[in-house]
């Protein structure tokens, strides 16, 4: 079933990657409970959820700081991303937005924007053999500013030659949608798993 579209031609797709493009929310929780564990760290599903988009390095520093852990954060990270990444036989595609890059590819540009890294990116898409599908890729890194903001999705826009007024972003979490409306593009919300 094909989510439902704004009006109006559009010139490039940006997707976000976990939680639009891949079903991997459920797969970054149970890494990110291991990871933790190792740390005695809680993380609780509903605040999980309520920081999709965030880079994983912010995570670790944000739970450092709230519960006041000492974890190193970039080991932490590399540790999260090893267990995600072991996970990935697990991960399916979100069919409501699988339809539409089947849908659109070769009619349309297409981009993936995300808070993850590349390698876990990367590793999402070619498990899902969606890699070639997005010669655009933005990820953790290449970005100075994260999503609420509205940099990662304009470096993809630029990066395609796109009008940014004249992209479609689909998006997951709160903090994409605000950094799209913020870029000027158009947005689909794409529904969590517990409402599809």
């Amino acid at each position: 079933m094909l989510l439902p579209l704004p009006p109006g031609d559009f010139d490039a797709y940006l997707f976000d990657c976990d939680g639009t493009i891949t079903d991997s929310m459920p797969v970054h929780y149970r890494a990110w409970q291991d990871a933790l564990a190792e740390w005695r760290c809680e993380f609780p599903e509903e605040l999980f959820y309520a920081w999709g988009g965030r880079p994983v390095v912010d995570i670790v520093a944000e739970l450092n700081q709230r519960q006041g852990l000492a974890m190193p954060v970039a080991a932490v990270a590399a540790r999260q991303e090893e267990l995600f990444r072991a996970g990935l036989g697990t991960m399916r595609a979100v069919p409501g937005v699988l339809a539409h890059i089947h849908e659109a590819h070769r009619r349309v540009p297409f981009a993936v924007v995300s808070g993850s890294t590349r390698e876990s990116v990367v590793d999402s898409l070619t498990a899902l053999g969606l890699l070639e599908h997005f010669p655009v890729l933005v990820c953790a890194g290449d970005y100075a500013r994260p999503k609420p903001d509205p940099e990662p999705y304009l470096m993809a826009a630029r990066l395609l030659g796109a009008d940014p007024a004249r992209c479609l972003v689909f998006e997951d979490t709160e903090l994409g949608v605000r950094a799209a409306e913020a870029a000027g593009m158009a947005c689909v919300r794409v529904p969590p798993p517990w409402e599809r």
